[in-house]
Order: C-alpha cells, then sequence, then structure tokens
C-alpha cells in the first residue's frame, strides 16, 4: 500500500500537475495540503474519474486538507484538531481508508515569530500531540502525514543562513516534533534515508529549485504496528520542476500488505 502526502498549493490551479502524478505514481491514498479552495470548489468530480473518493475539509482563499482513495472511499471520522472550538482554520482532517486511520494536517507557518501567529502555531502543535497519543492508545494503525511546517533539524535544510529567524526552524516548533516522535511515531522517510536530505520544498524566491536549495516540511509519521510493515519510500522531487508546480513534492512510503 503506497501512501502519499502533497502540498498542492491550490488544488483548482495545480489540478492537471496532481491528475498527471496520481497516473504515474498510482498512490493508494494520498494526503493533500493547502487546497486554498472552500468545499463547493473542492474538484471532486474530476478526482473521481481518475479512480480517487475523496474527504475535504476546504477553506477559501488558505489552508484545505483532503484524504483521497484510490478505489476506496475514505470513511470521514473528524475535520478539525480537538481542544479549541474557537479555531476555524481548515488544517486537519482524519479518515479511515483501505484499514488505516489516516490524519491530515497541515500545519501553521508561525511567521512572523515571535507574535500571535508563532504562539497560535505551537498551541496547535501542542494540540495535535494531545490528539496523536490519543490515537496511539487506540492502537489503530494510523499515519499522521502532511506538511508539518517544522524542520527538524539542521540536515533538513540546505542552509539556516536565510532562514536563522524563519518560525520553521526555530527551537520550540522543533522540540514540539521531537516531543511528538518521542511518544512513539516513526518518522518514515528518515528512517528509510537517514543519511539523505529528502527534501520537499523548495521556494520560489532566488532559483532555490535551480539551486536545490531545499527543505524537508512534508512528513509522514507511523504508529509502532505500521512502522514494521514500512517497506519503501521516497519524494517525487521531478514533480517540482514541471510547468507551473507547487512549491512542495510528493513525498511517499510504502507499506507491506
Amino acid at each position: 500500500m503506497k501512501i502519499a502526502t502533497f502540498n498542492v498549493n491550490n488544488v483548482n490551479r495545480r489540478l492537471p500537475n496532481l491528475l498527471a502524478w496520481m497516473k504515474r505514481a498510482k498512490p493508494d491514498i494520498v494526503c493533500l495540503q493547502e487546497l486554498k479552495a472552500a468545499d463547493e470548489d473542492f474538484p471532486e468530480d474530476a478526482l473521481g474519474r481518475a479512480g480517487y473518493r475523496a474527504v475535504w475539509h476546504g477553506q477559501k482563499t488558505w489552508n484545505g486538507v483532503a484524504i483521497l482513495g484510490r478505489k476506496a472511499a475514505p470513511v470521514l471520522i473528524r475535520k478539525g484538531l480537538p481542544g479549541d472550538r474557537t479555531d476555524t482554520q481548515s488544517r486537519y482532517i482524519e479518515a479511515a481508508v483501505r484499514g488505516v486511520i489516516v490524519g491530515c494536517l497541515y500545519a501553521p507557518n508561525g511567521n512572523p515569530q515571535p507574535g500571535p501567529k508563532f504562539t497560535y502555531k505551537l498551541d496547535w502543535m501542542r494540540r495535535l500531540r494531545t490528539h496523536a497519543k490519543s490515537l496511539l492508545k487506540s492502537r489503530a494503525p494510523v499515519v499522521l502525514a502532511g506538511d508539518y511546517n517544522v524542520v527538524p533539524t539542521d540536515f533538513d535544510i540546505y542552509s539556516l543562513r536565510s532562514w536563522k529567524n524563519d518560525a520553521l526552524v526555530q527551537p520550540e516548533p522543533r522540540a514540539a516534533f521531537r516531543k511528538l516522535l518521542a511518544q512513539g511515531w516513526t518518522d518514515g522517510l528518515r528512517m528509510l534515508h537517514p543519511d539523505a536530505p529528502m527534501y520537499t520544498f523548495w521556494d520560489y524566491m532566488r532559483h532555490r529549485w535551480e539551486r536545490d536549495a531545499g527543505l524537508r516540511l512534508d512528513h509522514l509519521l507511523l504508529s509502532p504496528d505500521l512502522s514494521a510493515r514500512l517497506r519503501r519510500g521516497g519524494v517525487d522531487r521531478e514533480e517540482r520542476g514541471r510547468k507551473s508546480p507547487s512549491d512542495h513534492a510528493p513525498a511517499w512510503i510504502e507499506l507491506k500488505k
């Protein structure tokens, strides 16, 4: 079973890219972030014609997450993280697909920091950690996949020089990510590729794609039973180099049956 995560940076604008990639890669489950589309504007019909059923949590202009299943309908469990009823941002969706609980997330960026956006980022990650702990306690097979907006270590970024004041690399979000892993989650890509940067994001500015000036922001965290089934994984870097691309590339893992 192949599970992928892809920050598409506007699902309707990138729909041709998304459909072409899915036709080539044939993922069984896809987590999408940054839909930038209201619920009624989500391209359900086009994805259905491509063989994918979907659940989604949209938001006009910003944010938005979705879970797709190839020849399998995701069964919606929840929209939004518990713990803050005032949070209206569409950043989390959870569904059961092909015998796996899938949490698809788009964590806050947090810039500028310090400030209210950074505070919101840290609180959101705290709520994610609380919910993740309850998922582990359920003993269900779970993957938490998406754009975490955290560069876990200096090895996950080409250079800190231009990013040292950015929320993505600050000690607090990095510590929050480590605390999440300490619960018992496995960082799938890093487990499979301990010696490769595995960048998933290249900013549009300053020719960063052409210079391979990348960051690893997109992660697939696996519960213990799924990590035991981990077989392969990678980043489809070539998608970042196509016409009108997202600034992210799809990251994926494969599990043994």
